[in-house]
């Protein structure tokens, strides 16, 4: 072996818990879970595959398919690739968050009667990085603004906030 090449990491095989109400579909979600080598299990699961709303909210991280963005680890859209739900499984059973570039996530709009927006342009973006789950930092990095002013414009935001 070369002092480049890196030994072949063994593939983790996972205990998958599977919630899919529609049996065609469950039974073809079962042989994408066991085709990338993984169980599917019934009890000690790893990762929760859900097929629609996230059901679960405590336990092993959930990974949803079609459902809607709830804070669960994993987020893909219904017709996700069997790579997609392999990767996103994964991920979310070594503790990451997983979403999809095309998929919807909550945005902050101007209201619609004529009242002034609450918010300017600026707080919203920093407001909606936050909510994809971006430190101060990463906002900065992502909007091309400094540390300072990101934090600045987050604190006025909450500072401002009518509960």
């Amino acid at each position: 072996m070369s002092a480049v090449e890196e030994p072949a990491r063994e593939r983790p095989t996972l205990r998958i818990a599977l919630v899919a109400a529609n049996p065609i579909r469950h039974h073809g979600l079962m042989a994408i879970i066991r085709g990338a080598g993984h169980a599917v299990a019934h009890r000690e699961a790893d990762v929760v595959l859900v097929d629609g709303d996230s059901i679960n909210q405590y336990g092993p991280p959930t990974v949803t398919l079609g459902g809607a963005d709830c804070g669960q680890a994993g987020a893909l859209p219904a017709d996700a690739t069997a790579a997609q739900i392999d990767a996103a499984l994964l991920a979310a059973a070594a503790g990451l968050i997983v979403r999809v570039p095309d998929l919807a996530s909550p945005s902050f709009e101007a209201l619609d009667d004529g009242e002034a927006p609450l918010l300017t342009p600026r707080e919203a973006e920093v407001l909606a990085a936050i909510a994809d789950g971006l430190s101060n930092k990463a906002v900065a990095r992502r909007l091309g603004i400094s540390q300072h002013r990101s934090s600045f414009t987050s604190s006025r935001c909450f500072a401002t906030s009518v509960l």
